[in-house]
């Protein structure tokens, strides 16, 4: 009997959810019923996290409750700064971020619990502490010492503090939240799979989480941002967009790093309101030479997707480069500070996982040799 392939499983569902909903004709991200853009503009990060892990906005005794049930967990154990203090300079910081999971988990004798209670335990211990270890290795890795947290800020402006060592302004704050609330989830995208997959075969927390953090990393995945502010900083000027686009399309199998997306037919949601984000970044600091260069590759890229018959959009990815990147934030930083939000995606898939398992068992169709004879070493 013939079997259908699905590559990359793509149009396969592997179960109903209620976290977030994708429309790609459209070009809608809707978060528990909530629609991305009103989100962005109006939720903070924590209250989108909530949202995520409990069905719904928080109130206000709701939300102080969930900060003060994150705050103490933003120390993170010195054996991960250790380990950070281990690792050689050039050391991906996704690597090391990967690691530093992995550890808290042999460094939490509860690890192995998958209840409710234990895994919302852990859940709160990683929405925290994803912002302090990343922040800490960024430092450590360039000589600096660690910032303790600040248990009376917010994930956003903690996580800014920590990194630059000095508090965040309201504007920048702001900025990191909105960041942060559109990238928190998006479905059974590659990372929040692997994780649930991890999940199915009932290991704990932690290594389902490391399994994600391993995924995000690729350059199809997570790291799409990297690769778009390399690409702007080698051009290097407006100028030389249109030549670089042309350029690289004409190359086999070229592509423009942070154009196109698997799901979306027409522009990515989180990109238009990451753009006017941009826009506003690059008006108020004076520093407007990436948003501009943006600007001119967006143009170019519907200049030459048009003479092909094609529609290619900027994806998350494309404007969250100059955003970052106006902010000040390390180049090589910009997959983890994606990891630093996603947690709160990730947890709401494992939430769902153990709560409804059955371990995930894809099949493979099998297309090598048959009715070979085995012959001795000696006659081959």
């Amino acid at each position: 009997m013939e079997q259908t392939i699905y590559r990359g499983l793509e149009g396969v569902h592997i179960d109903t959810t209620t976290i977030s909903r994708i429309d790609g004709q459209r070009g809608e991200l809707i978060y528990r019923g909530y629609d991305i853009r009103e989100l962005a503009d109006k939720a903070s990060f924590e209250e989108v996290a909530y949202l995520l892990w409990h069905d719904d906005l928080p109130d206000r005794a709701q939300l102080d409750a969930f900060h003060a049930e994150l705050a103490p967990n933003f120390t993170v154990p010195e054996p991960v700064f250790e380990a950070f203090r281990s690792m050689p300079a050039a050391t991906h910081p996704m690597h090391a971020i990967r690691t530093a999971v992995s550890l808290l988990g042999a460094l939490d004798p509860e690890a192995e619990g998958v209840d409710d209670a234990n895994v919302h335990r852990i859940g709160l211990k990683l929405l925290a502490q994803f912002a302090t270890f990343t922040a800490a290795y960024a430092r450590i890795r360039d000589g600096k010492d660690v910032i303790a947290p600040d248990p009376e800020l917010s994930v956003a402006a903690n996580f800014l503090y920590m990194l630059n060592g000095e508090p965040p302004t309201p504007a920048a704050t702001r900025v990191m939240d909105v960041a942060l609330v559109l990238h928190a989830e998006h479905g059974s995208n590659a990372s929040a799979f692997v994780g649930r997959a991890t999940a199915s075969t009932l290991t704990d927390v932690y290594s389902a989480i490391t399994a994600a953090v391993a995924a995000l990393k690729g350059p199809l995945h997570g790291g799409a941002n990297i690769g778009v502010m390399q690409a702007l900083e080698e051009i290097g000027s407006v100028e030389a967009v249109d030549g670089y686009v042309v350029d690289t399309l004409a190359r086999p199998n070229g592509r423009v790093m942070g154009f196109g997306h698997r799901v979306y037919k027409v522009v990515d949601p989180r990109a238009l309101i990451l753009k006017d984000v941009a826009k506003h970044l690059a008006e108020e600091s004076g520093d407007s030479k990436w948003f501009e260069m943006s600007l001119e590759m967006e143009r170019v890229m519907d200049r030459e997707m048009a003479k092909r018959g094609k529609q290619v959009k900027p994806n998350v990815d494309f404007f969250s480069a100059s955003v970052y990147r106006m902010l000040g934030l390390p180049r090589d930083m910009y997959t983890p500070i994606f990891a630093v939000s996603r947690i709160s995606g990730w947890m709401a898939h494992l939430y769902e996982q153990y709560a409804n398992n059955r371990i995930m068992r894809p099949r493979l169709t099998y297309d090598g040799p048959l009715g070979r004879t085995f012959r001795p070493i000696e006659q081959r």
